[in-house]
């Protein structure tokens, strides 16, 4: 019986387009949280280069922070992210779930 080794790549797209290792990922610590370092910890989640355990020890989030990056990703793009819209961008996808 062959085990899943865990393979990881050396490199995924960044939400920019370019290339994402785990040396140009914000610095471990990070507490000050722009959009584009938010989409950045998404990406290198969603391409596999850290786990969301690794990242929430990385950089000390909880899990629903962190999946609140992912929703608001997965919903809008990087604009999302933007702490001054989140409560805009919610309110338009739950409008648009009613139809």
């Amino acid at each position: 019986m062959i085990e899943n080794q865990k393979i990881r790549p050396a490199q995924v797209i960044g939400p920019l387009g370019e290339p994402l290792t785990l040396d140009s990922l914000p610095a471990a610590g990070t507490t000050r949280w722009v959009v584009r370092r938010k989409a950045e910890v998404v990406s290198a989640v969603s391409g596999g280069l850290l786990t969301v355990d690794e990242v929430c020890d990385r950089y000390d989030l909880t899990v629903e922070e962190f999946a609140s990056w992912q929703r608001a990703v997965e919903r809008s793009g990087m604009p999302g992210l933007r702490v001054t819209r989140i409560q805009h961008y919610k309110s338009l996808y739950e409008r648009q779930q009613k139809y």
